[in-house]
């Protein structure tokens, strides 16, 4: 085996190798993690609540939900905007973050509204904040996205901490101020059916219905106004006694940009069975969707809410089909790049004994040429060309190549030998 067709199969066989080696690491590494580390909110509130739902829906196709307690929205910005934290996922309320390109976050989807409501004490009707100037009114909790819409929206109304008693506290703690006299009002956020939103209900505090939510709303665009029904709370009581206008929040599902596409899939099929029914403030099927533009949607979400899940993922467990679609699905191009390779190196080697060839042919057509122009040649010319096709000669007898080109080597001799004829000719004519 000559050293160029050595080299050559060397770095094949070493391009073979480390490819062989990449597939066999690409395999064995498994093939997705097995838990996604969730921030929610308070222990007993509504983000925590979502995730005790998916946790178990997640459970089913091998997911461990790992949930997180925060403080409530801007906490879980902070977290999740952190490349270095292990926060992958979380809820964070509209209108309470000022998302930016490097944060490297995406929508997973809108989830559900998050009404703002604001109980109060005292015979007079307030159903617009300005009346609240000068007042003691519990705001939300540090932290939390509620703290954050509440300021703005009193804010708005001319009301802040110079001209009110602008209290930070927990929904609990506002309830009890509220009974006991200490507040004169509070602003909370949850679902209805939340355990506070019922107790708060349920008593005999006074909730305000909001009569500049269309021009509120305006101004505050990631708030919605929607409509709590006339007795949601008690048909035989008919409570409440009207329909009361509400400004409400949207729960985002929020990820990291690296979450693996096959997880974002999962967390929106979870989202889909807990918030695809119907509720007081919205049909079946409106939750949840992409109706949002605070962070960028997701390219899974897109293709989710356009086409449904993968088709792999519809009808294989998700661990086979996550297995397909990271594995063999990445290997595919690169097997066929590896097929292409393999297919081309012994055309590089043909290539390369051909070109062998070649140069001796070109040596041989060179001298023949030589010979055809010069008519009168001296015996010294006969003797160089005689010595030059036995060199070529012995250079081609020394050519080692594989068997099946034997062909071309006996063709490249009967080359020489038409040569070697013709300047046999030639000194024949010189010595008569």
């Amino acid at each position: 085996m000559t050293p160029g067709r050595r080299r050559l199969l060397i770095i094949g066989t070493i391009l073979l190798l480390a490819a062989l080696g990449w597939a066999l690491a690409t395999v064995l590494k498994p093939a997705i993690q097995r838990t996604i580390v969730i921030t929610t909110g308070a222990d007993k509130g509504i983000y925590r609540g979502f995730a005790d739902r998916y946790a178990p829906i997640l459970k089913r196709d091998g997911i461990t939900l790992d949930i997180r307690s925060s403080s409530g929205s801007i906490e879980n910005y902070q977290r999740l905007k952190n490349p270095d934290s292990e926060y992958e996922v979380g809820f964070i309320q509209s209108g309470t973050t000022s998302p930016k390109e490097t944060d490297h976050l995406q929508t997973i989807a809108a989830v559900s509204y998050e009404p703002i409501w604001v109980f109060y004490r005292g015979d007079t009707t307030i159903n617009r904040l300005v009346q609240l100037r000068g007042k003691r009114v519990a705001i939300g909790v540090p932290g939390s996205g509620l703290l954050n819409v509440s300021q703005v929206l009193l804010a708005y109304s001319g009301i802040n901490r110079d001209n009110t008693t602008l209290l930070e506290m927990d929904a609990v703690k506002a309830y009890q101020d509220l009974e006991n006299g200490q507040l004169d009002a509070a602003f909370f956020i949850g679902r209805p059916d939340a355990s506070m939103q019922q107790t708060l209900l349920n008593s005999d505090l006074k909730l305000m219905s909001f009569a500049q939510a269309d021009a509120l709303v305006q101004k505050f665009p990631s708030l919605s106004k929607i409509i709590f029904p006339r007795a949601s709370t008690s048909i035989i009581n008919d409570l409440p006694q009207a329909d009361v206008t509400l400004l409400a929040a949207t729960a985002l599902l929020v990820s990291k940009d690296t979450l693996h596409p096959a997880l974002a899939y999962l967390l929106l099929e979870a989202a889909k069975t807990v918030h695809g029914g119907e509720d007081y403030f919205t049909p079946r099927g409106a939750f949840p969707n992409l109706n949002t533009e605070e962070f960028p949607i997701s390219d899974e979400s897109t293709r989710y809410f356009k086409s449904g899940r993968p088709f792999l993922q519809r009808y294989l467990p998700f661990w086979l089909a996550s297995f397909i679609e990271r594995r063999l699905l990445i290997l595919l191009p690169f097997m066929a790049l590896l097929l292409g390779l393999l297919q081309a190196l012994p055309r590089m080697a043909e290539a390369r004994i051909k070109n062998r060839l070649v140069i001796w042919y070109r040596e041989i057509k060179s001298l023949e040429d030589e010979i055809w122009r010069n008519k009168q040649p001296s015996p010294d010319q006969i003797a160089k060309w005689r010595d030059e096709i036995e060199n070529i000669d012995a250079h081609a007898s020394q050519i080692r190549i594989p068997h099946r080109y034997f062909q071309d080597v006996y063709a490249l001799k009967q080359a020489i030998g038409i040569v070697r004829d013709r300047i046999s000719q030639v000194g024949g004519k010189m010595k008569e």
